[in-house]
């Protein structure tokens, strides 16, 4: 999968110069840019450009946003070698090798409410000793869930909403 060797030629250089943490926020954020900007997108999937004018916008961005070496050479680097359709691929398939080299997880959280940090933070606490990584946590609210969370820590899902506990009294009741 050429996306995933393009994701460990940055994952080794992440993790060599010790900037794991800001490479995958700067490719992030790049990403980000590059969604949000429809410009931007047909003219560095324009073959008609020319590598320097492409070169050229992406050292503006770069330094408008203060990019480290390592990522703006990357995309120099997938712009050059006409990848730029495989952008989101390589930046998963970067987030999963790089999560899984520095032993992190990254978990949903959806509950019924917003949590207080310190909720947040017992709830990442958990996570992590559960897990035995280091937990990247996303929160978000669902009101449907009426109380409770739903935590999704990779293909695992621990369902502790009172929706579900209600499933499943009623599955124990229609058993008996």
């Amino acid at each position: 999968m050429i996306a995933s060797r393009y994701a460990a030629a940055l994952v080794e250089v992440a993790v060599e110069q010790k900037d794991a943490a800001q490479v995958k926020s700067d490719l992030a954020a790049f990403v980000e840019t590059f969604d949000g900007a429809e410009d931007l997108r047909h003219f560095l999937d324009n073959p008609a450009a020319a590598r320097e004018e492409k070169h050229a916008v992406i050292d503006a961005i770069a330094e408008t946003m203060r990019m480290t070496k390592a990522v703006r050479n990357f995309i120099l680097l997938i712009i050059d070698h006409e990848r730029m359709e495989m952008l989101h691929e390589i930046h998963s398939a970067f987030r999963e090798q790089l999560n899984e080299k520095l032993g992190i997880a990254e978990a949903e959280i959806i509950s019924a409410r917003p949590l207080t940090p310190g909720e947040r933070g017992e709830l990442t606490a958990a996570l992590e000793r559960r897990t035995g990584k280091k937990i990247e946590a996303r929160f978000s609210e669902d009101a449907s869930l009426v109380g409770g969370t739903v935590v999704r820590v990779g293909s695992t899902v621990y369902d502790g909403s009172v929706r579900e506990q209600l499933t499943r009294v009623r599955e124990q009741m229609e058993a008996e």
